[in-house]
């Protein structure tokens, strides 16, 4: 498979975001709003060749859909303690989509926003919403530099406790979205766009790897004794799971993304084994996730903080290495070239796909537990 790429600037759909709502424009593409796959997009129907592939792997595939339904439903209502409009996580969702620089995503939120009416044009609106993108644009592109002030000033702005986890949700799943949709289109050997001028953000520092991976609340959890049924059969659901008995309390302030998300994760772990270990390790090392590193990393933790790109004397293993890596840092630019060296040792398709998607859960887990349990 050779490696295209072409270059382009129409990933970038800030007008929707930032125009008020009399006066808006078209989206580019308003047809991509209308499609009843809200997480693979139409790429199902159009990769025909992979339909046997697609249908292996429906079970993880419903579960991705079903949590776009949920995080990303139709209508919202809002309350007291959960006042996240349809445009706040539209607006978050294609802020993210832009940082990964998939097309297709792209195309898809700023449909679905453009139609919205936007906040109303108070400072109080335009701070929260802006400070609301400036959370997401961080976590989608560096989440080592979140910080207990981070979450500070999504208080500040007014976002409650639940506000705050679903935006973590939020910001994740597209992040897990973004590198599934690329992954099917380097499979596809479709061309991936290239975007002049634009630098990758570096890994986490070694450094960071030094202090403990300790879990510590950036939020107060739920307490047992007000907990609802809901997030009494969430907590339920979760129990068992590795690495998140510190984590459900606080992740339970969005009970149905907890559990979508668990229910996502168990079905993912189905299909795992030694290689999406060492691949989730490497998305814990690119991305600073303390915690998922020290679970997951074992005999590869000097080597992969020495140099990731290195890690390995094992022709194999290093091209496994490589390809999570270039999942993790640019989706944008991952391409069939990327699966190629696995291919000609012949990996077949059902290996790769669940080597990537284990890549892109840990694109969603590792800025979840950074975000919400290692910001300091």
């Amino acid at each position: 498979m050779e490696h295209r790429r072409s270059p382009g600037h129409d990933h970038w759909f800030y007008e929707s975001q930032t125009r008020p709502h009399t006066s808006a424009t078209a989206p580019l593409v308003p047809e991509a709003a209308h499609i009843d796959d809200r997480f693979l997009l139409g790429l199902q129907q159009e990769a025909s060749a992979l339909q046997p592939l697609l249908q292996h792997f429906q079970p993880v595939l419903q579960a991705a859909r079903d949590l776009s339904h949920t995080l990303l439903p139709d209508a919202v209502s809002t309350s007291l303690t959960h006042t996240l409009t349809l445009y706040d996580r539209l607006s978050t969702a294609l802020t993210v989509a832009q940082v990964a620089g998939v097309q297709r995503l792209c195309n898809h939120y700023s449909a679905r926003l453009n139609p919205l009416p936007g906040p109303d044009s108070s400072r109080e609106s335009n701070n929260r919403l802006t400070q609301i993108t400036q959370y997401a644009r961080q976590l989608a592109m560096q989440p080592e530099l979140i910080t207990a002030s981070s979450i500070s000033a999504l208080d500040a702005v007014g976002l409650t406790e639940p506000d705050i986890v679903t935006l973590n949700q939020l910001v994740g799943y597209v992040s897990y979205q973004a590198r599934v949709v690329a992954a099917l289109q380097a499979m596809m050997g479709l061309p991936v766009r290239w975007i002049p001028g634009v630098t990758p953000p570096t890994d986490a520092d070694a450094v960071l790897f030094s202090q403990a991976a300790a879990w510590q609340h950036a939020l107060k959890p739920v307490e047992l004794r007000y907990a609802s049924a809901d997030q009494l059969a969430a907590v339920t659901f979760c129990q068992g799971m590795a690495g998140l008995d510190d984590a459900v309390w606080l992740l339970v302030h969005d009970a149905q993304a907890l559990y979508g998300w668990a229910t996502l994760r168990q079905r993912l772990e189905a299909y795992g084994g030694e290689e999406e270990q060492l691949a989730q390790a490497v998305s814990a090392r690119v991305l600073g996730c303390r915690r998922q590193f020290a679970q997951l990393a074992n005999g590869w933790r000097t080597r992969l903080l020495h140099d990731v790109d290195q890690a390995s004397d094992d022709s194999l293993t290093q091209q496994v290495i490589a390809l999570s890596a270039q999942l993790t840092r640019l989706p944008e630019r991952f391409s069939a070239a990327h699966l190629q060296p696995l291919l000609n040792a012949g990996w077949g398709s059902e290996r790769l796909f669940t080597l990537m998607q284990a890549v892109a859960f840990a694109s969603w887990q590792d800025r979840l537990l950074m975000a919400l349990g290692e910001a300091r």
